[in-house]
């Protein structure tokens, strides 16, 4: 539910301090930051309650479902390292402006789509805006808000994505089964609308004038073509044909390539030094694990409450409100703890948890009684993302010197969309669901349950190597600079509720 950190810029140096959040101006650059977020938030809170929706109304199979939502996750994935450097080195509101600006188009193209292939195109365009805004919403208080303020902007900021996200359920559900789908992606349009003017003429334009050398575009490119092929390898590999095997082989020799290219470059995109620290490569393995489960189970959760259980999209939509409402009432206690005890136990404990709420969905079949079959499992799933977000966030922000923690944290995101988005184009394979198996409720409820294993062992394997490789010292025992297997702590910066994918 919650997404790795986003990107944190170092603040460009500037001959003023900053602007303070008590005046008029400040109000508004956080305004500005919300806006900009909450597009991107309730596009990802709300496009998987659609999905059956969009289904019945193109005459789509699964596969155009699956890349519904991937197609996005591609370009985000592939280029959201790419959007933080552009801010960075020509104005980050610049930038932010920019990809509002054509997260709006994709979205008004994704609301008119006439068929599948223009909705898939549509959404990778979407993709490409949100890589530009996405890590520009930070961007902005950073740069902007006087450091003296920044925490608490940071903490409007997240407050506000965490009401974003328990809205968009019922949003998305009301809207679906009202004005249609289409309205999912509509409603974007009039909020850039309202944002792009907002942020032109209230939010100063900064920049990192240590922001140098070229960009790292082979990077880049290499790893969003290895995702593509990769992806259409696993939704496509039920037909068996050459082109199949191809992009498969294709998308792994691109991945090696990208290795050598990073390894070689001076200004790499993902510079291999960063995996030096032992923490850092031990928790990004974890998240990888944690966000291909949480990928693959909201991905179908809400085709089987829709399909299966017969709910509405506004209650299938509402039913998952219960772990958003756990990761808001207990994330910044289970920061406090993590800083406590360390992360090892926190991020073993967590995806056990998850695991055990995935299980509890087995449960959930033909007309399933919400308080009975649906809410144990969500409320088990809620404490087990309570107790992981916030530390793995936290310790991938410390495993890494604290000038690298916003390169740290870009990884880490990148990271977990590459995770989803492997998970949704995979685990419809490995469970057995074929191109119609949404339409029948009878094949879907039993896929979803081999689904559902899937999901739970990856967890316990997310788990298990936490426990192995993730060490939690006595307090006092480590210093910010700490490049060994060991625990840093910081305060998590994700926002509560920031993706519900």
């Amino acid at each position: 539910m919650t997404d790795p950190a986003l990107p944190q810029p170092s603040p460009a140096p500037s001959a003023s301090p900053g602007v303070r959040l008590g005046t008029a101006q400040g109000r508004w650059i956080v305004l500005t930051t919300v806006l900009g977020s909450a597009m991107a938030l309730l596009d990802s809170t709300v496009v998987n309650v659609a999905l059956p929706a969009i289904g019945r109304d193109l005459g789509a199979d699964l596969a155009v479902l699956q890349w519904t939502v991937n197609a996005y996750l591609l370009t985000l994935a592939g280029l959201i390292l790419v959007g933080g450097a552009l801010g960075d080195r020509f104005g980050r509101r610049r930038i932010f402006v920019l990809g509002v600006a054509w997260f709006a188009v994709g979205s008004l193209l994704c609301g008119i789509a006439p068929n599948a292939g223009v909705l898939i195109a549509a959404r990778a365009l979407q993709g490409i805006g949100g890589a530009l805004l996405t890590p520009g919403s930070l961007a902005l208080i950073q740069g902007s808000i006087h450091p003296d303020d920044r925490a608490r902007a940071v903490g409007l900021w997240s407050g506000f994505g965490g009401v974003g996200a328990a809205v968009g359920p019922f949003l998305g559900g009301w809207l679906v089964d009202g004005p249609g789908w289409r309205w999912v992606f509509l409603l974007n349009v009039p909020v850039a609308a309202l944002c792009i003017p907002v942020a032109l003429r209230h939010v100063p334009e900064s920049r990192d004038p240590a922001a140098h050398g070229r960009f790292d575009v082979a990077g880049a490119v290499l790893g969003a073509a290895s995702l593509a092929l990769l992806t259409y390898a696993l939704i496509e590999a039920r037909s068996g044909a050459a082109l199949v095997v191809g992009a498969a082989v294709g998308g792994v020799l691109l991945a090696a390539v990208f290795v050598v290219v990073e390894r070689r470059r001076a200004d790499p995109m993902v510079p291999p030094d960063i995996f030096s620290s032992r923490l850092f490569t031990a928790v990004n393995l974890v998240t990888l694990c944690v966000y291909a489960a949480f990928g693959g189970f909201f991905f179908l959760v809400v085709l089987q409450l829709q399909v299966v259980s017969g709910y509405s999209a506004l209650a299938a939509g509402a039913a998952l409100l219960p772990t958003t409402a756990l990761m808001l009432l207990l994330s910044a206690r289970s920061a406090q703890l993590g800083e406590r005890i360390g992360p090892r136990i926190p991020l073993t404990v967590g995806p056990l948890l998850c695991a055990a709420g995935m299980l509890l969905m087995l449960r959930v079949g033909p007309q399933a009684p919400y308080v009975r079959d649906v809410l144990p499992a969500l409320l088990v799933m809620g404490l087990g993302m309570a107790a992981l977000v916030a530390p793995l966030t936290a310790t991938v922000l410390s495993s890494v010197d604290p000038g690298r923690a916003g390169l740290a944290s870009g990884i880490n995101n990148a990271a977990a969309r590459a995770a989803g988005l492997l998970a949704v184009a995979a685990l419809p394979l490995l469970a057995g669901m074929g191109p119609d198996a949404y339409l029948a409720p009878g094949a879907f409820d039993a896929a979803f349950g081999r689904a559902m294993f899937w999901c739970a062992g990856v967890l316990v394997a997310g788990a298990a190597v936490a426990w192995a490789t993730v060490r939690s010292p006595a307090p006092g025992a480590c210093h910010p600079q700490c490049r060994t297997n060991c625990a840093v702590t910081a305060p998590p910066l994700e926002p509560p509720g920031a993706a519900e994918r």
